[in-house]
Formats: C-alpha cells, sequence, structure tokens
C-alpha cells in the first residue's frame, strides 16, 4: 500500500493542474446535476418487515388518508371563554373550509365530528388529513393550513398548528458551524504556524466535502435522502476531511525541514501518513456501510452516505495535498530557526520533550499502574447513566420552545392528555367480508386494555373486510408505557381474532417510531461486537502484537460508554438541560448509540494508528519498551492533539442547532472524540504499554506468518528502488 500511494503522490505532484481541474470538474458536474434533477429530501422513517409498516402498506392502498402525515390545528379561547361559544365555532367551522381548500389535503375533520374539544371547554383541535408523507407535502399546503389559523385568530382564538407534518429543520449551516471552522482554523495556524499550510490544509477538505455532499443531494432523486444523512455527512466530511489532510500535510513539513526535495517529500508523506489516512478512513466506511446490515431503510442511507463522505475525503487526501503541494513547493517549508523546523530537525526530541504533549505522556507512564486505574475509573464513572438509557425517535415535544408545532404539542398534551399526541391505529381484517361488524367487536375489547384513554369507534376502509380504530393512549409517543401497550395489543391479537375473527395488526406514526427503536435496539449489542472483533483483526495486523488491539478495543468501549453515559445524563435526566439551552429531555434518539459506534470506532483506529505506529517504530530501532512509549508518542502527540481539537470544535459547532435528532449526535461525537482522544489514546494507551513493557509487542510466530502485512507505517518504502527517488519533476 505504502508504495502504490508513494507512486500516486509523486504522479499527483507533477500532474498537479490536471488533477485539480478532475476535482473541480467533477463538483461543477455534481452541482448541475443536483440543480437539474435534484429531489426533495425524505425524512420517514419506515422498518420493512415489521407488524406498523406492512399495515401502514396496506393502509396506503385501501384507506390513503388514513396512512399519510397529519396536520393538527389547536384553537384554544381566552381566559373566561369557551370555544364552544357561538363566535369561535364560526371562527373554526371558517378554519376548517379554508384548510379543506389547501393544496394535497385529503380530509378536515373538526370538533363537531371527532368531539376533540376539552373537558373545560377552552381548547378545540382540527385535523388536517394528507394522503401523502411528509416528503411529499409541498410548503405552499403547509403555508395554506398556518394561514386559515391565522384567520381564527383575528376572532380572539389563540390558534398553533402542529402534527406529523412538522419533522426535522433539514441541512442549515449557520453562525455555529462557521465559528467551529474558525476555530478548526485557529489550531491549524498553532500546529503549523503558518497561514499558509493552514489554508493548504483546510482546502482540499473544503472541496471533498463540497463534492461529497453534492453526490450525495445528487441521487436525491432516485434514493430516499433524509435531511439528518446530509446533515450527517456534512459533519463527517468535515471534521476528517481536515484531519486527514492535517496527518499528510504535517508529515510533508516535517521532511522539507530536513531538506528532503518537495516532489520526494510529498510523495513519501502519501506513502507514510497516507498509507494510515487509507487505513483508518477504510475503517470509519466499514463502520458506517455496517449500518446498512441493519435493515432499516433511513439508517441505511445514513449509514452509506455519510461512507461516502469519508471515501470522498480521504481520497481528496491522497490526491489533492499533493497537488496542491506542488504548487506551493518549498513555500510550505518551515522558516529555519521557528520551532516547527525545531521540532523536525531535532533527531534526539529534545525540543520536542518540552512541549505540553510530550510531558502529558511522560508523566502517564511515570506511575502507569496508578494512571490506567483513574482514567478507567473516571471513564467508568461517567458510563453509569448509560445503565438507563431509553430510545426513541423525537417527535414534536423535542421542537424549539416557541415554535408553532411545539405549542401545538404542549397545548394538546395539557388539555386533552399526552396520549392524543401519538395515538395508535389498529388495522382489523376479516377473511368473510363482514369487517364493520369485527372492527366494533375489536374496539370494544380494546378499551378494556391497561394503559388506554379512549377507542374511537371502527372505521371502515375501501375494502369491506377492513376497519382503522384509533386507540389513544394515556401516555405520550414516548413513554414506556406506550410502548408496553402496543406490546399488550399484539400479544392480545390471537385472543381478538378468536372472539372477533379478525387479524389485528397496530400502525401508525407512533407504532412505526416504536418497531424503528426496537429493531435498533436489539441490534446494538450485535453491532458492537461486529465492531469491536472487526478492531482486533485490523490492529492485529498493522501492529503484529496481541496487547495492542485488546488495549484498543477496551478503550474504544470505555470512549463509547462514556459517551453514552454523558448523553444520557444530559438529555434524557436533564442534567444542565437549562445551561445549554435544551428544549426537551426524554429518552436518546434511538440511532444515535450506533451511529456513536460506528464513527467513534473509525476514529479511534484513527488516532491508535498515527499515535502507536511512533511507538512501534521506535521498538523496532531501540528495543526499549518504555522509552520507545514516550520518544515513539513524542512525534505525532502535536498532530493528534491538534486533530482531536479539530474534530471535537467541528462536531460541537453542529450542537446548538435546534434539530432534534442532530443535536443529540453533534454531542455525542464531540465528546466521544474528547474523551478517546485525551483520555484514551493519549493516556490510557501510552500508561497501558508502559505497563505491558516488552509483551506489548509480542506476536506468536505462527499467527505472524499467516496475518498480511499491510504495511501502513511504509517499511517498504526504504527497499523502493533508488532511481524512483530521483525522477525528474516535470515542469508544469
Amino acid at each position: 500500500m505504502a508504495v502504490l500511494l508513494h507512486r500516486l503522490g509523486r504522479s499527483a505532484y507533477r500532474h498537479r493542474k490536471l488533477v485539480l481541474g478532475i476535482w473541480l470538474v467533477v463538483l461543477a458536474a455534481l452541482v448541475t446535476c443536483v440543480g437539474v434533477f435534484g429531489g426533495k429530501l425524505d425524512d420517514r422513517f419506515t422498518v420493512p418487515g415489521t407488524e406498523s409498516q406492512r399495515a401502514l402498506d396496506t393502509l396506503g392502498k385501501t384507506l390513503p388518508k388514513a396512512s399519510g402525515v397529519n396536520a393538527q390545528i389547536v384553537f384554544t379561547a381566552p381566559e373566561g371563554s369557551r370555544v364552544t361559544d357561538a363566535r369561535f365555532t364560526a371562527a373554526i367551522t371558517g378554519a376548517e373550509t379554508a384548510a379543506s381548500k389547501a393544496p394535497q389535503v385529503s380530509a378536515v375533520m373538526g370538533p363537531g365530528v371527532t368531539g376533540a374539544v376539552s373537558a373545560d371547554r377552552s381548547t378545540a383541535i382540527v385535523q388536517v388529513q394528507y394522503s401523502v408523507q411528509r416528503a411529499e407535502v409541498r410548503a405552499s399546503s403547509l403555508d395554506a393550513i398556518e394561514r386559515a389559523a391565522e384567520v381564527a385568530e383575528k376572532n380572539g382564538l389563540k390558534t398553533s398548528v402542529g402534527g406529523s407534518v412538522y419533522g426535522s429543520n433539514g441541512v442549515h449551516i449557520g453562525p455555529s458551524e462557521i465559528i467551529g471552522v474558525a476555530v478548526a482554523v485557529l489550531v491549524l495556524v498553532v500546529t503549523f504556524g503558518s497561514l499558509l499550510a493552514a489554508g493548504m490544509s483546510l482546502l482540499p477538505a473544503l472541496l471533498g466535502v463540497a463534492v461529497g455532499l453534492a453526490g450525495l443531494l445528487a441521487l436525491a432523486p432516485a434514493v430516499s435522502i433524509s435531511s439528518t444523512a446530509v446533515t450527517l455527512a456534512l459533519m463527517l466530511g468535515l471534521a476528517v476531511g481536515i484531519d486527514y489532510v492535517l496527518f499528510i500535510l504535517s508529515r510533508h513539513r516535517q521532511q522539507l525541514a530536513r531538506g528532503t526535495d518537495p516532489q520526494e517529500s510529498v510523495a513519501l508523506a502519501t506513502g507514510t501518513a497516507g498509507s494510515a489516512v487509507v487505513f483508518a478512513g477504510s475503517t470509519v466506511i466499514i463502520a458506517l456501510a455496517a449500518l446498512s446490515v441493519i435493515g432499516i431503510p433511513f439508517l441505511t442511507v445514513m449509514g452509506l452516505g455519510a461512507a461516502g463522505a469519508v471515501l470522498v475525503a480521504v481520497l481528496a487526501a491522497i490526491t489533492l495535498v499533493p497537488a496542491l503541494a506542488g504548487f506551493a513547493g518549498t513555500r510550505l517549508t518551515p522558516k529555519p530557526g521557528s520551532k516547527a523546523a525545531q521540532r523536525a530537525t531535532d533527531p534526539d526530541g529534545s525540543a520536542g520533550q518540552s512541549t505540553l504533549g510530550a510531558r502529558w505522556v511522560k508523566f502517564a507512564v511515570a506511575k502507569p499502574l496508578l494512571t490506567v486505574l483513574a482514567v478507567a475509573g473516571v471513564l467508568l464513572a461517567l458510563a453509569l447513566p448509560a445503565a438507563d438509557l431509553r430510545l426513541a425517535l423525537p417527535d414534536n415535544a423535542s421542537a424549539p420552545v416557541g415554535s408553532t408545532e411545539r405549542k401545538a404539542y404542549d397545548t394538546i398534551g395539557d388539555k386533552f392528555g399526552p396520549g392524543f399526541n401519538g395515538p395508535l391505529l389498529v388495522l382489523t381484517e376479516t377473511d368473510d367480508g363482514s369487517g364493520a361488524q369485527a372492527g366494533s367487536e375489536v374496539a370494544r375489547k380494546l378499551r378494556d386494555l391497561k394503559g388506554v384513554k379512549a377507542v374511537l369507534p371502527a372505521v371502515p376502509t375501501h375494502d369491506s373486510a377492513q376497519t382503522v380504530i384509533q386507540v389513544v393512549p394515556e401516555t405520550g409517543p414516548d413513554s414506556v408505557r406506550t410502548d408496553r401497550l402496543v406490546r399488550d395489543i399484539r400479544a392480545v391479537a390471537p385472543q381478538l381474532r378468536e372472539s372477533s375473527g379478525a387479524r389485528v395488526a397496530v400502525t401508525g406514526t407512533t407504532a412505526v417510531n416504536i418497531d424503528v427503536s426496537n429493531r435498533l435496539s436489539d441490534s446494538l449489542l450485535p453491532f458492537m461486537a461486529i465492531v469491536i472483533g472487526l478492531s482486533l483483526i485490523l490492529l492485529t495486523m498493522v501492529f503484529r502484537s496481541l496487547v495492542v488491539p485488546l488495549k484498543a478495543a477496551v478503550g474504544f468501549l470505555l470512549s463509547v460508554v462514556a459517551s453514552l453515559g454523558m448523553v444520557v445524563a444530559l438529555f434524557q435526566w436533564g442534567w444542565l438541560a437549562d445551561t445549554l439551552g435544551l428544549a426537551h429531555t426524554g429518552p436518546v434518539v434511538s440511532f444515535l448509540p450506533i451511529i456513536l459506534i460506528g464513527v467513534l470506532f473509525g476514529l479511534a483506529m484513527d488516532y491508535e494508528v498515527f499515535l502507536v505506529s511512533g511507538m512501534r517504530e521506535e521498538w523496532v530501532h531501540t528495543g526499549e519498551a518504555r522509552r520507545s512509549v514516550t520518544d515513539g508518542a513524542r512525534h505525532s502527540v502535536r498532530v493528534v492533539t491538534a486533530a482531536a481539537l479539530i474534530m471535537f470544535t467541528v462536531f460541537a459547532g453542529f450542537f446548538p442547532l435546534d434539530d432534534a435528532l442532530i443535536k443529540p449526535i453533534a454531542f455525542a461525537l464531540a465528546v466521544g472524540v474528547a474523551i478517546d482522544a485525551f483520555a484514551v489514546r493519549l493516556t490510557l494507551v501510552p500508561a497501558v504499554l508502559a505497563l505491558a513493557g516488552r509483551h506489548a509487542w509480542w506476536l506468536p510466530a505462527w499467527l505472524n506468518r499467516v496475518l498480511p502485512d499491510l504495511d501502513v507505517e511504509g517499511t517498504r518504502l526504504q527497499k523502493a528502488p533508488a532511481v524512483e527517488h530521483k525522477e525528474p519533476e516535470r515542469v508544469s
């Protein structure tokens, strides 16, 4: 791998105009495709093969208006008045009429039909039903519904519009993300001590992100792409893109400071640091692509989209960096006498030993057992809240405070009960066409179940053998008791069929979301086992050791559970929720743990390779176990620290978004990177290796013969023919 990347780096340097031109042409072509063919983003959550999804697909054919999304117009009378007063009744009727004329609306049901008037007569609900899913609802239709509600306000009613038609805010670039990138630039300037080098690090990363996002959006007409998938791809592509460029460019500048020819220097940097980038990027891609085995389409697209962004970031690092380095030439060389030049040219590391990172590693290995116990103890303490982890998909309870959907959600919960925000649909189906009679019998039986607040009369579909029954739980959509009610209805389904002759299936948005969360929860441990097993195999091949992969896997596991513990404490328990401005606390986003495991795995392997490869190199040269840890870390600790700070700031920049899906993911990734880089890789790893001594680098001879040699460190480059390194530079 190292030899091939060496050749690629040299070729990209020599043909720099062609390489840059190809990237720009690809970007222009993808942007054109997005502009001409770009489709809508689709935020539906579907779970093929589950009872709820099968029933929802059936309703899509026999009763389309029940399978689509809905809007709710909530009317509240002034204090001392009632919505049943004549003037308010007329205003609500007018709003119903206006809403029924909105595009794409299939049915409007007022309180006169549904009886949706609160017990104190202060609040009423008008249900607006669509026959299409949220991604297909046009903005003009929702605007028409909101205007219909505003008309009623002129008659003294307070109104708000909510319902399942509202969802994720979508892709958003705001001040916080720009600040995050600005902080990343500052870290690059401090790391390199050069504005040119900092700009060189940012340009390939931004170009790679642009290509990756344009490519993902270009697929929207053919594939259901969610707004969360696009934002996650942006977040990951930007973070890893800057990091990967940093690793290669820092190696290039070190070699320039030692007098290496620019062309040969960038080729060597691509062959050595580039090998580690390809390996680290491959682990991220594999982990994210593995999300597709769970069998949930939106998660598959999310994982593959993010994996594609990482792939583009890797390609940009190993092709664009050499090409842009060709344009810069010797101008990237650190100024003689600068700290960067001193660190690069100091063979004994005396200058590097004075850095904070080098001193920290030396401190960590001074008393390795104490360090291991202290770090493990702190991380396990942080992980304790994770034992109470509950998973669910967010609803309008997580919408920004003050938004119309949040006001509607809160008002309905207060006046009607939390279950009205997430009713269940029960589909009944008979074999003999007696759907109405069987549906009435099932509805009567359902009223006796624990946790049921109300059961509406059975509604026939276009198929005479079917009916739909709306069941209102006593608790909200994300409640454990609502989940239990879904399980109870499914448990009594055989009894209901025996007494009524009808097959029963629970569906609706709430049931689908519960099934998604349950599927993800059941997949969590197997997915983690696959990822940890993969890390053991890959690191054993890279470092020819048993201790290193075992230590890396345990460290990764500690990082994940500690991060999840902090997520539970903040987003589920509500610790510091007011300080950090959280709109709602409750169950954790159901796909967050799996996303965290997949992403953090790749990043952990990234830092592990860059940090431990230097230690192994020192061990091979000196044979001194403890000294190889401190001296090996000295070469990479500054770059790993800078990479982690950049990754942290980029992820943290997405935290202020008022998006119930992105906010917890951004927090989890930012915290996970900080914990894994600083607590695990820069503290726990050196201490464990120092404690293990010579045993850290032991591998049975038979296993050493069997395992392939990935040559991530680029040792074969030293055996390459000298003529390759002396090939003259082609003028361009």
